[in-house]
């Protein structure tokens, strides 16, 4: 397939890119904003062959970021998604595969969960008015071997074990959980997705994990002398977080690599890239 990514510099993206393209598939053009580029740059994008496949997975994903400042949320997402969508329509691209978030589940609401909600509402009007074809993906605390720049939980846990710093957790740490997926496992589901039409998939590595625990675990096998610090709860922050991904599995989805596993793999990365 002929393949326009967004995102191709972040986690997913990377890895997503990295393996459509030992699969066959081409990669016509690729827009990141640590590339210097954004999703405004699509009005200026001239494609000079059929596009198969439009792959969004640009955002913003920082939730207390986007509750602080929540231009974040609506400019890089709700304004990116219909930038995405429009730039389909015009150059005639049959189907999006759109990057949403396991959040939009949670009972917490907040200018990010919004966003995507939007975007996932937007590819559903773009179908029924358009013609084109979807499909929405929903990750959920998606980690593994990368610098990854959004510095997000297990990133920011491990980075801190290995400097010696605190490790801290937001919430209640007896009953605060995330649904983790290891990026390999995550990638093996949006393969088998990208193949379906006009249906939302949420991919997880379906292991509801307590946050205290998995903060206890870094530390051992990092062998730090970090602390855990506890503080309050953040705003509109999900604090048990449990996917459903029985419709992926349904199409063949089985994840492989445990918790404690991916983390081994993730701390010898961040080990060898930070030099110690």
């Amino acid at each position: 397939m002929n393949i326009i990514l967004t995102g191709h510099k972040g986690l997913i993206g990377c890895y997503l890119k990295e393996r459509l393209e030992r699969e066959g598939h081409k990669i016509m053009a690729a827009i990141d904003s640590r590339d210097g580029k954004n999703i405004s740059n699509l009005k200026s994008l001239k494609i000079d062959k059929p596009v198969d496949l439009f792959i969004h997975a640009a955002a913003h994903c920082k939730i207390n970021q986007s509750i602080e400042n929540p231009e974040l949320a609506h400019n890089n997402n709700s304004e990116g998604t219909f930038q995405v969508l429009e730039f389909c329509r015009k150059n005639k691209i049959p189907k999006i595969i759109n990057f949403s978030s396991s959040r939009v589940l949670s009972e917490e609401k907040n200018p990010y969960t919004a966003s995507k909600l939007y975007g996932e509402e937007l590819c559903k009007a773009y179908r029924q008015c358009y013609g084109i074809k979807y499909v929405i993906i929903r990750p959920s605390t998606v980690y593994g071997p990368f610098w990854d720049i959004t510095n997000r939980l297990i990133h920011k846990f491990i980075v801190n074990a290995l400097e010696g710093k605190d490790l801290e957790i937001y919430g209640n740490p007896e009953t605060k959980t995330l649904d983790f997926t290891y990026i390999d496992d995550f990638i093996d589901g949006v393969m088998l997705a990208i193949c379906q039409e006009n249906k939302e998939f949420n991919i997880s590595g379906n292991e509801e994990y307590n946050v205290l625990k998995l903060a206890q675990m870094i530390i051992a096998k990092t062998g730090s002398k970090s602390k855990i610090k506890f503080l309050r709860e953040e705003i509109a922050q999900p604090q048990q977080v449990r996917v459903d991904i029985s419709e992926i599995q349904n199409i063949g989805y089985k994840p492989k690599i445990s918790l404690e596993e991916g983390v081994e793999r993730t701390i010898e990365f961040y080990k060898k890239y930070l030099g110690k």
